[in-house]
Formats: C-alpha cells, structure tokens, sequence
C-alpha cells in the first residue's frame, strides 16, 4: 500500500500530521479543564466527563477521516506515504459510521461508550500497529504516517483505561 516513489514532506504535511496529535491533546485539555463535556449529566465521574470529551472529538475526526479519504483521496494518500486505492473508501466509509456512532454515544452511557469504543480501539490499535510496521519496513516517515500514532494509540489506550475506571 505504501507508495513507490515518496517525495519529501513539505510543511503542508507536516503541519496536516500534527492535527490528530493536536486534536487528542485538546480534547484532554478540555476533559481537565473541568469544562462541561456535551452530553454531560449531572452526577457524572470525572472519568464519564473525559470519555464524553474524547467521543466527542473523535466523532468529529472521524467524520473528517472519511471525507478526506474518500472526497480527497489522492491527496490524503500521498500524504500518508500511499498510493490511493478502494481500500481507502472502505476506511472512509467505517470512519463515517464510527464518527456518528460517537456523537451517539457521547449523550448515552457506559454501553454506549463501550459499544462504540470496542471498534475504535481494534481499528486504532491495529491502525497504529500497521504504521509502525511501515515505519519500520519501509523507513515511511511521513507525518501523516507517524505523528497518527498519538492518536492510534493515545486514543485506545484512554479509552481502555477510562472504561475500566467507570463502575457499571
């Protein structure tokens, strides 16, 4: 999947592979900041109202996931170091159901959360899994195919342990 040739990165892609990062670190800055998270209910756990803030944000990274591999898909494959092919509109099309489930789940409860968490952790860990391999194989570092990994792996990992913290 990853493409022959790779041109350098330009600052354009470096900029665009800092976004999930960014993205995973406001939406904990937003759950610390003790900032209502939407859907919150009174007498929610400090943990409900940081699994509610990183639903939220990954509900919106993933409906953005799912135009950019499928309206720009050329693009978002060059900038991950692939070639583009159909496999990149089903990633757009499991983005756009994860992304809509997690605006759902964001105003439901623990098994909702843990509902649409299950996907996302399997997608995402093995997402983060399979960048690593090409970092390794095949030395692409792209941003778009690096810096992902604090969001491949900052996001599963939140999630698994904030599900554990929440008592049913």
């Amino acid at each position: 999947m990853v493409a022959k040739k790779t041109k350098k990165s330009g600052v354009g892609e470096a900029i665009s592979g800092l976004i999930l990062p960014a993205l995973f670190i406001l939406a904990w800055i937003m759950a610390l900041s003790g900032s209502p998270a939407p859907g919150a209910m009174l007498g929610d756990t400090t943990a409900e109202g940081y699994i509610r803030w990183l639903l939220y944000f990954a509900g919106y990274v993933f409906i953005v996931s799912s135009v950019m591999h499928s309206v720009l898909a050329k693009k978002t494959a060059a900038s991950i170091g692939w070639k583009t092919n159909g496999f990149q509109y089903e990633i757009a099309f499991v983005s756009l159901g994860l992304g809509i489930a997690c605006f759902y789940a964001v105003y439901q409860g623990l098994e909702a959360w843990t509902a649409v968490s299950i996907p996302i952790i399997s997608f995402l860990g093995l997402a983060g899994l399979n960048h690593l391999k090409e970092i390794i194989r095949q030395k692409n570092y792209a941003p778009n195919n690096s810096l992902i990994l604090v969001w491949d792996f900052g996001l599963s990992i939140s999630l698994v342990a904030l599900l554990l913290t929440i008592k049913p």
